[in-house]
């Protein structure tokens, strides 16, 4: 780490947020972050993970391929999802509900500078936390995210997705981990560009009853772990007053 004084995370659960409105408030605190530690002199502003689920919808990275959406405008309709190309690394990908959806907004410049480190960061903690639910998680060389099998029940399975965007060194974006998620959306995109391997969630891989709820804790212990920092939780409109502390403005309800 770049200096001795610890570095202090604030974790919003927001609830179920529409993807439009999360990328906002991303928008907006990685502003906030990067305008404080330009300031003269600087400002030490705590980093933000966001988490939270959102109504189904698909996002295609600046870099993916718009042929990996299989549908027309109109069956995205008819599921009841939105699409939108936004500026993370990656290609298509689903969220809905039963995921759960984390966006660290870290100043890296206070952890390491390194976004390779950062990924496999972000990969630990997923790992970790699937394995608080008996489920051994993987990597697979040369793709992002984490990965269950190969084992008996058949290839490898992308278990939570991961796309990043850093500006300064200021954070955005993050990881998406299947809990309870309904798969079937899965069936209507090439997930993350990748046709030959599948996808999966915790529900599918564990004998054990488990919910977003219960995934939310562990997440939060990981990444306090991992990057040696003190962690406080804020949720609901506590979670709204500290947002709207940090950018300056009136943040309303965002979600159930």
């Amino acid at each position: 780490m770049s200096s001795s004084a610890p570095n202090k995370i604030v974790v919003c659960h927001l609830g179920r947020v529409s993807y439009e409105r999360a990328q906002g408030l991303q928008e907006q605190v990685q502003e906030c972050l990067i305008a404080a530690k330009r300031a003269e002199p600087p400002e030490t502003q705590p980093h933000v993970l966001l988490l939270l689920e959102h109504p189904p919808v698909y996002t295609l990275g600046k870099s993916g391929d718009a042929e990996n959406l299989l549908v027309s405008e109109e069956r995205l309709d008819a599921i009841g999802a939105t699409f939108h190309r936004i500026g993370r690394g990656g290609d298509v990908t689903f969220h809905g509900p039963g995921q759960l959806v984390g966006y660290p907004l870290f100043d890296l410049d206070r952890f390491f500078t390194d976004l390779g480190r950062y990924l496999r960061t972000l990969e630990a903690i997923v790992l970790r936390t699937c394995a608080d639910f008996g489920v051994t998680g993987t990597r697979v060389d040369g793709r992002t995210g984490v990965w269950v099998g190969p084992d008996e029940r058949g290839l490898e399975r992308k278990i939570c997705a991961m796309g990043v965007r850093c500006s300064r060194w200021v954070t955005m974006h993050g990881f998406a981990l299947n809990v309870t998620t309904d798969l079937d959306y899965f069936d209507h995109i090439v997930p993350c560009g990748i046709d030959d391997r599948g996808v999966t969630s915790l529900a599918e891989e564990t004998a054990a009853s488990v919910a977003v709820e219960d995934v939310r804790g562990p997440v939060t212990e990981h990444v306090a772990a991992l990057f040696d920092a003190e962690v406080t939780e804020r949720h609901g409109v506590e979670a709204r007053s500290f947002l709207g502390e940090v950018t300056g403005e009136h943040i309303e309800a965002l979600g159930r």
